[in-house]
């Protein structure tokens, strides 16, 4: 809780605000876009803590387009992201993992923007207590309010602002606009406020942790398996230690650790999802976004993620995100053996 003694508060709100006088030609559209992201945080939040004391745990009898069982909370987090997103009159388009379809928003309520987002990033674990969060990306459309969909499907590196919200024992958001500055913000529930506890984030160029589950090792390729061998047996000319394993299985949670730890999160392709398993604009570009701008780096194994160009809303990759120096050593890892990624593996 914020130290109520403490007068000089640096909010989210008041954050965004310094960066946007920073830019004299700013309109302030990027501000009020932020307002309902944080908005939306703040209801899934509330409602992942009670979620048990109100019946949002279970699922809803539905699937969404990734063929996974939704559950009461999904629903639920997708409806306030689109509805105070839409309302925000900052938007034109948006991308939810939950929807099939891109969520075009009214001619009237239509912005310069386009935001891609899962509305509850590992919600699978909600029933055990397991951190589960949000996960958002936002670009900005050259045509603004008269864009056509087929702005989406660009570069993550024309990302503007990424970010995510984890839910657990405290809420914490972290966001970056670029400029290579990574900020936290943790949620005061008696103030109902972001404040800023987690300033500059910056993650070391090597760690002591790995991040993967290990439950798919049988379907690895030789690349993958022969980094990750490494890391659990560090050739004895290189000094290092073995490095400890670290798995939640909820993306949000895992990264957050790998920010402020260090080491490497991965989810790289297998025998039984070739081209990877985490989707590309509302997963692994804002995260690949977020780790760079903190002076990490983020690869498929063969190709940095922000380079990557999807064809489709919800296409997937592979992805070895961390340290500068632990993912350099992945690219080693995959340039001296097969992978299925360059088709190389048999």
């Amino acid at each position: 809780m914020t130290d109520h003694h403490q007068t000089n508060l640096m909010t989210l709100t008041r954050y965004v605000l310094e960066e946007q006088r920073q830019h004299p030609d700013a309109t302030g559209d990027l501000t009020i876009a932020m307002n309902a992201v944080q908005l939306g945080c703040k209801f899934v939040e509330a409602c992942v803590r009670k979620a048990r004391l109100i019946n949002l745990v279970g699922l809803a009898g539905n699937t969404n387009v990734q063929g996974e069982d939704q559950k009461k909370l999904d629903v639920l987090s997708n409806e306030m992201f689109v509805n105070a997103l839409k309302a925000s009159g900052k938007f034109s388009f948006m991308v939810s993992e939950e929807v099939d379809d891109i969520v075009v928003v009214p001619e009237e309520l239509r912005g310069k923007y386009c935001i891609t987002f899962d509305p509850l990033d590992g919600s699978s674990n909600i029933d055990a207590g397991v951190n589960v969060g949000t996960i958002f990306g936002i670009w900005r459309l050259p045509s603004g309010p008269r864009a056509t969909v087929e702005e989406i499907l660009v570069p993550g590196s024309e990302i503007i602002a990424g970010g995510y919200c984890m839910y657990g024992s405290s809420c914490n958001l972290v966001l970056t606009f670029g400029g290579n500055r990574v900020e936290g913000f943790t949620l005061d529930p008696a103030i109902g406020e972001f404040i800023l506890t987690h300033p500059d984030i910056r993650i070391p160029a090597r760690g002591k942790i790995y991040s993967v589950n290990e439950g798919n090792s049988m379907y690895w390729d030789d690349a993958t398996r022969a980094y990750f061998d490494s890391l659990k047996a560090p050739p004895a000319d290189s000094g290092r230690k073995p490095y400890s394993a670290r798995y939640i299985g909820s993306m949000v949670a895992d990264v957050h650790r790998t920010l402020l730890y260090g080491g490497v999160f991965a989810y790289p392709s297998d025998r039984k999802s070739r081209s990877g398993k985490l989707r590309i604009l509302y997963e692994s570009f804002p995260m690949a976004f977020i780790t760079e701008q903190a002076g990490g780096r983020a690869t498929t194994g063969i190709q940095r993620v922000l380079d990557l160009v999807p064809k489709h809303i919800h296409d997937r990759c592979a992805i070895f995100l961390g340290g500068a120096d632990d993912i350099a050593d992945a690219e080693a890892a995959f340039a001296a053996n097969s992978n299925w990624l360059d088709g190389s593996q048999k």
